[in-house]
């Protein structure tokens, strides 16, 4: 396996997993309608886990633009492979979100909520103010990305469950900081399947809601090379 289509086949994985946690709590009918915050998150956790231990000896399991920036701006990934890391992240976030809605199809047709089918396929804050909401995702990606720099290169290999603590560190994110703009962290996660929510053919959506599209994206990026430079300047001092 390449390591793009490794990151194409992790984030197709987490996607399908975490998105799919979403759907099942929040859909019409599900057996897991209403779980609440708690499963979602811990579904993101396990989302997380499995789709690092399947790839990471082949890609290094960034599965996020925001994470695949930070490690070049802390130079310990390629700048020049930065973009095809990304482009297949974008696809594989697709093609997840694509299999979310294969698999709950009925379920979205039994919901009347555009908002609820929207909010399986991207966050949305809590509180709409846009300056908070940015600030929630920075602070958010900032936690996962300065946590996950430190776990690059670890002194004892545990094999697969090296992709633990990640899970961890994503549960943790979700039950502490989740509560404001569903701690997206991700374009891949939160950009390519509001494309998808755009492209397909679910009845009685709404607008993929674009005015606030740009937050996940700038906030998560933002976030990301704040924790590289903050843990690049800690190795220096």
């Amino acid at each position: 396996m390449t390591p793009l289509i490794a990151e194409f086949i992790g984030t197709a994985l987490l996607v399908l997993l975490g998105n799919g946690v979403v759907a099942n709590v929040i859909l019409n009918k599900t057996k897991g309608q209403n779980g609440g915050l708690i499963v979602i998150a811990f579904g993101w956790a396990m989302a997380v886990f499995v789709a690092v231990f399947c790839v990471a000896s082949y890609s290094g399991a960034h599965l996020n633009p925001a994470v695949t920036v930070a490690l070049a701006v802390a130079g310990k990934f390629a700048w020049a492979s930065v973009p095809g890391y990304v482009a297949a992240q974008m696809a594989g976030g697709m093609a997840g979100a694509f299999l979310v809605w294969l698999m709950y199809r009925h379920h979205f047709e039994t919901t009347e909520c555009a908002d609820t089918k929207l909010a399986v396929f991207c966050t949305g804050p809590a509180i709409r103010s846009l300056p908070g909401n940015l600030a929630s995702e920075i602070i958010a990606t900032f936690v996962l990305v300065f946590a996950v720099l430190h776990m690059v290169s670890p002194k004892v290999s545990l094999g697969a469950i090296d992709a633990l603590p990640v899970g961890l560190l994503v549960l943790g994110i979700g039950v502490s900081l989740g509560g404001t703009t569903g701690y997206a962290m991700s374009p891949a996660r939160d950009l390519a399947p509001r494309l998808m929510h755009a492209l397909l053919p679910i009845s009685g959506k709404r607008d993929s809601d674009w005015g606030y599209a740009w937050v996940p994206v700038v906030g998560s990026l933002t976030g990301g090379v704040l924790a590289a430079l903050l843990h690049s300047k800690l190795l220096m001092a």
